[in-house]
């Protein structure tokens, strides 16, 4: 938690110790990931969807090609405007709610947190914890007005970043077309960087291609950088826009992010976004394989 609490940072001490992170790896490789790191087509975290899209739109073309047309239009609804800008938030949560976020994160137990992001993001993360998908449904309105259409919750995520945080360049799967990114507590200031609206779900291949795709793209894309304060927050398309954190900077004392993801969809596509559900809402079987 806040710089001095000394809780968030007594749970990451201990959660790093070499005897929890022995008597807990096996249990955690049971759990199943949320969030797939990258696929084998793609570079970047968070991009097994797409692949798996691809993977569909070449099952139709092979076996149903004039559903094609209609599957292809069904996943429009996730292009994000190519005028979207990304959106401050001075104060979306009142001092109340914003404590009360607090002290669910101050309640968490060692047991409570995720660790398969540890090691690649330096972070722990929390999804779907009740108080905070309550919190998310009522901020349905709010993110609602703020991209100019209507949106349905999806997921959410406590992200927990410690003195080795960073977060690769990446976009994410549509099921985080709108991501409201909400600044708990920090020991410093950290940039978040973030692009103008890409071409989705083609974007260029030329700027990620390569062993350096990252340094490539940093370099040939625009990035506006954003620094949040506890209590602001960001609202950007995070499947239509490149994003990412650099490794956290020196700082004396504790280093620490905590940070909260509220991901949201267009109204109605809960069903739509999720590949195990195409083969039943499209009536194409062969679209089973890319459930999995």
């Amino acid at each position: 938690m806040r710089q001095g609490d000394g809780c968030i940072e007594g749970i990451v001490d201990f959660i790093w110790s070499a005897p929890y992170m022995e008597s807990t790896n096996e249990d955690h490789a049971r759990q199943p990931e949320r969030r797939a790191v990258k696929s084998e087509s793609y570079p970047w975290y968070d991009s097994v969807w797409l692949q798996k899209y691809d993977r569909a739109t070449a099952i139709i073309r092979r076996v149903r090609p004039n559903a094609l047309a209609r599957f292809v239009d069904a996943f429009r609804v996730f292009h994000t405007s190519s005028d979207f800008e990304v959106k401050l938030l001075e104060r979306p949560f009142d001092d109340a709610t914003l404590e009360a976020i607090r002290a669910t994160v101050k309640s968490l137990r060692p047991t409570d947190l995720e660790l398969h992001e540890a090691r690649s993001f330096g972070r722990f993360v929390v999804h779907d914890h009740p108080f905070l998908t309550e919190l998310q449904q009522r901020a349905v309105p709010l993110v609602s007005g703020v991209v100019g259409e209507p949106v349905e919750a999806n997921y959410n995520f406590l992200s927990l970043y410690t003195k080795m945080g960073v977060c690769p360049v990446h976009m994410d799967a549509p099921e985080a077309k709108w991501t409201l990114d909400l600044c708990i507590d920090q020991s410093a200031p950290w940039p978040i960087h973030i692009s103008p609206v890409q071409p989705w779900p083609n974007a260029e291949p030329k700027a990620w291609h390569g062993e350096d795709w990252e340094g490539n793209l940093k370099r040939v894309q625009r990035f506006n950088s954003y620094i949040l304060q506890p209590g602001q927050a960001l609202v950007f398309s995070g499947s239509s826009q490149w994003h990412y954190r650099d490794a956290m900077p020196d700082a004396s004392g504790q280093r620490f992010c905590t940070l909260l993801f509220f991901h949201f969809v267009p109204s109605g596509t809960r069903q739509l976004v999720r590949p195990e559900n195409w083969a039943n809402l499209f009536g194409i079987p062969d679209l089973s394989e890319v459930a999995g």
